[in-house]
Formats: structure tokens, sequence, C-alpha cells
């Protein structure tokens, strides 16, 4: 069994629109915007990631809005919810925060005990809020958003697949422990990680399959502390069978990528180098910065890509 992961890194999605996901993160849910840059592959498209002050591994929402791309079809082999923690107590906060915004799916509900608001973000993204007590991680204070009610960071997410089996037995490879059953789901968390800590996995047999678009996921990432930490994660995946990528630099962690047994991308990020590496931590997220391969191309870059107001 693996050690070295410490819980979730990142969780990465796809939006149809910069400035619609950008209002969405930074004004409803008072996240602050750590980058702005472009993606790897397709530097006309945004890479914008969310989290607390700095970016902090467990916090970080990414998104590549791909103007026109097609709306996401739900269903097995995907991560149908993503789940931020927050304070005890605070739910009522965000209830009355979200009523008027035209957020779609608000529900309340229990999982495991805790209480959470359901609800769809603007992609037909699935989201959720839960109450968790004795998150020590600290929200964005200057956000909209006070901090007694913020976002600490994610507490988890969801998978829904066909057949829980390969990749229960996958997430207990990788540290994680088989902790609750509830019907259709099976919550996994590793212990003493980084808050972002709960995987359930949601077992639908005769579920259709997903279709990625606007408002999936396109990968979840967990964290590592260091390159020698995923480099062993990396050769015991391997031996283990899995088909894993090279490394790869993120200019603001170290990558490896590898398909899941139920279909899901999963990603293996390192905390280093982290988010200030190019803008001090008072300034993130405020410039376009761009991937080293892509700097040449900066005026046709900026040219092509649309203006977010903040």
């Amino acid at each position: 069994m693996l050690t070295q992961i410490k819980g979730l890194h990142h969780v990465t999605s796809m939006a149809a629109d910069a400035q619609e996901n950008n209002d969405f993160f930074t004004k409803t849910l008072g996240l602050r915007r750590v980058k702005k840059t472009v993606n790897f592959d397709a530097p006309d498209v945004y890479h914008l990631y969310y989290g607390d002050e700095t970016g902090s591994a467990g916090t970080v929402m990414t998104y590549f809005p791909f103007p026109h791309i097609a709306k996401g079809n739900r269903g097995a082999g995907e991560v149908s919810e993503t789940v931020f923690s927050v304070p005890k107590g605070s739910l009522g906060y965000w209830k009355e925060r979200f009523s008027g915004t035209g957020l779609t799916g608000l529900a309340e509900d229990e999982a495991f005990g805790e209480k959470r608001l359901r609800f769809f973000g603007p992609d037909g993204d699935g989201f959720a809020l839960t109450e968790v007590d004795g998150d020590k991680r600290k929200p964005f204070v200057g956000g909209t958003v006070p901090a007694d009610d913020g976002v600490h960071g994610f507490h988890g997410v969801t998978m829904r697949l066909r057949d829980g089996g390969a990749t229960g037995e996958l997430l207990k490879y990788m540290g994680y422990e088989e902790i609750d059953r509830r019907g259709a789901l099976t919550r996994y968390a590793v212990k003493d990680g980084n808050g972002a800590d709960v995987i359930d996995l949601e077992v639908l047999p005769g579920a259709p399959s997903a279709r990625q678009g606007a408002g999936s996921v396109h990968h979840v990432a967990f964290a590592v502390e260091n390159r020698a930490a995923q480099e062993e994660v990396r050769k015991a995946l391997m031996d283990t069978g899995y088909h894993v990528t090279p490394v790869i630099d993120r200019d603001y962690f170290w990558a490896i990528y590898f398909r899941t047994p139920g279909g899901v991308l999963f990603e293996v990020a390192t905390n280093e180098p982290g988010f200030n590496r190019d803008e001090d931590t008072a300034h993130l997220g405020q410039a376009l910065k761009l991937p080293r391969q892509h700097d040449h191309l900066r005026a046709q870059i900026e040219e092509i890509l649309p203006p977010i107001v903040d």
C-alpha cells in the first residue's frame, strides 16, 4: 500500500465561458483566482485556477473554458460531484447566498452523517458544500465571503461507476481505507491527509456512459509532497500493471497520469513548486502567465483570448 498520497491536489474540469466561470468561483463561491494561464496543448484556451490564499494542495479547482464546447452528458465513468468543506453551521448562509443567483439543483441532504447543500454550477457541474467540524484550513479572506462561512477547500469527490470493485481496490492501494457504506455509496478516506481526504464511489450498474463536455470533470489529481515521492508512486503503479505517463512539468507542479478501471483519469501531482513560482502571493492570478514553450506566442495568444473582467 502506498503512503505518499495525502489527499486531493486539484480537480480539473471544462467550461464553456471564461467570464462566467471566473464570476462563479470568485464572486459566488468566494475563492481566489490563483493563476491565469493557458492550456499546455491548446494555448488559445485559458487554464484558470481557483483556491485559497496561496493555492494550497487540496483547495484548487481548475478549468479549461473552451468556447462553444458542447455540454457533457452525465453518467458512469466520471467524477459526478466535487464537494467543498465549509464550517459547521454555515449552510444557512450559503442557502441564502445562493437564492436569487439562478443556480439550479439546490437541495439539502445528509451524506455519511454530514449536512450538505448540493447544487449545479453554470455548466451543470455537480457540486456540494459539506459542513466539516474542525477543518483547520483557512478560507480565502480577500474575497466576497466572510471567513466564518468561507470554503476551506475540497472535502472530496464522488465518482459514479457501473462497478466499484476494481476502483475501490485501487484506492486502497493508493492509501485510502474503506470507512463506510450507505446504499449505492462507499466512502474511502486517507488518514492524516491534507483535509481533502474523502472519495465516495457511487455504483449504478445500469447508468449510461458519461460523455465529456462543458460541466464535466476532466481529471482528479492526488497530492504528494515532492518529486521523489511522486517517482515512488509512479514506479509502484507501473509495477502493479498501470500505464502511467512520464513526469510532465506543469510549471506549478509536476504531474503523472493514468486511467482507472472505472474510466476516470487520475493524476498524481506534487505540492512543489507552487503557484508563487512566477508571481508573488499578493498578486497571484492577476497577470496572464504562459508556459515557457508558448511565451514567444504571447502577442497572438493575448489577441485571441477573451478578456476576463474581475
